[in-house]
């Protein structure tokens, strides 16, 4: 074991603690010796994850709980495993979901150029979805695939569940966690890296030119309480947006988002976390209708503090109704940048002690993105190392979607507030998975 003072916090390492891989007999001596990662809970105050009971995660597991997985097949088994009883999963290495080729998941008859053929643009037009193709049809077979798909890269994550990476190389490869109607999640030091979707589905009716819709984040927390994303990595990893073909002349997208907080998910801290290379990268209630409103509005309560968010394009989140707490985040803009916070509605979005740096021709108009008119608290945050009042060089570069000052409520769940201008100093040290020291 070693420890580091990470900008004058302690936080201790699972580099060389190999006691702390444990099977299901794990001893209980080694928690003894040292400071078990997979114990640890959420500290008081850090955040909405905080508020209530907490989130402690798999902390109380008994060493029949305590499981070390190193393949899919051997991950999944132990997320089933022992009913509601608390439990603690290591991950060791990179287990990769994506191992069966796309192939593999197709229903028999699908076929791809058939596919293309029968709605060409040309063929089919634009005025009409898809959704009403019988299953005979080839929208119907790719369905069918795509459900073949979703059965295998889909992991289910339990109540009272820790999953956290041993080492500085653990993650998976094209996995969908979803933390859905449960309470009590803790995930940390993951690198996720996103899953491909195999089956994209074209819709000609989105956008005038239509375009490929595509399934899969990497975690999606949906209806759930209580969760700590902490020290994880997200990125496209070896298949960015920019190895993808292109069908009807559009992107062929097989990426959706990298976390997706959604159906009146509630008390969420995501900290110390990599959102990178990706382009929809945080969804945060996912639709402005009245059957999404009745589920999302009170609900949607989250932190994000000492994140680094890299080289994306938008939605660093993207709100909808939720009291979101972001602060001491560090957004690094590169090319094809469009925004990092998007307004949407009914949001309560509360934005400060964060530094950005951004290109060259970039300017700080673009940061926030007003979808619909909800004002928002944007205090103390400084731009390529400069103080910014980022509402009002917003309203001035884009005098056609003025926002509004003012969110509403004042976060109280927070723990040490760094100056904005240490922050990236701060963070590209000590974010993401394998700095969990």
């Amino acid at each position: 074991m070693r420890t580091q003072k990470c900008h004058g916090r302690v936080i201790v390492s699972l580099v060389g603690c190999t006691a702390l891989v444990l099977g299901v007999t794990g001893a209980a001596s080694a928690h003894a010796q040292v400071r078990d990662l997979g114990r640890q809970t959420l500290g008081a105050n850090d955040g909405w994850g905080s508020y209530g009971t907490g989130t402690t995660g798999g902390a109380a597991a008994d060493a029949a709980h305590v499981y070390t997985v190193t393949d899919w097949a051997g991950f999944k088994a132990a997320l089933a495993d022992g009913g509601s009883a608390p439990k603690i999963i290591r991950v060791k290495g990179t287990i990769d979901a994506d191992g069966p080729s796309c192939a593999s998941f197709e229903a028999p008859g699908y076929d791809f150029d058939t596919y293309l053929k029968t709605y060409d643009p040309a063929v089919w037009g634009h005025d009409k979805n898809l959704d009403g193709e019988p299953d005979n049809s080839p929208e119907g077979l790719r369905r069918a695939s795509e459900a073949n798909q979703d059965a295998y890269i889909k992991a289910a994550v339990p109540a009272d569940t820790t999953i956290i990476g041993v080492g500085k190389d653990a993650g998976f490869k094209g996995a969908s966690l979803q933390i859905k109607a449960v309470d009590n999640v803790v995930v940390r030091n993951l690198t996720f890296e996103s899953p491909l979707d195999c089956f994209p589905q074209w819709d000609p009716t989105d956008t005038a030119d239509g375009n490929w819709n595509s399934e899969y984040d990497s975690a999606v927390i949906y209806g759930s309480t209580h969760v700590w994303m902490d020290h994880d990595t997200f990125t496209d990893g070896d298949h960015p947006d920019s190895t993808l073909p292109y069908y009807y002349g559009r992107i062929y997208e097989q990426h959706d988002g990298e976390l997706d907080i959604v159906k009146g998910a509630d008390y969420v801290t995501a900290s110390w976390n990599v959102f990178e290379d990706h382009d929809k990268t945080i969804l945060i209630g996912n639709s402005d209708s009245a059957s999404t409103a009745a589920v999302d509005r009170g609900h949607l309560k989250v932190t994000f503090h000492h994140n680094l968010f890299s080289n994306l394009v938008e939605r660093a989140p993207r709100v909808r109704f939720g009291q979101v707490d972001s602060y001491n985040n560090h957004f690094v803009a590169k090319d094809g940048y469009s925004y990092s916070y998007g307004i949407g509605m009914e949001s309560q979005l509360v934005a400060e002690h964060n530094a950005f740096t951004l290109p060259d021709g970039v300017g700080a108009g673009k940061i926030l993105k007003k979808w619909k008119d909800s004002p928002l608290t944007a205090d103390d945050n400084y731009v390529n190392g400069e103080p910014t009042d980022l509402i009002a060089v917003h309203n001035a570069q884009v005098p056609t979607e003025i926002l509004r000052s003012g969110a509403g409520w004042t976060p109280a769940l927070r723990t040490k507030v760094d100056p904005a201008e240490a922050v990236p100093g701060i963070v590209d040290h000590c974010a993401g998975a394998g700095s969990l020291r």
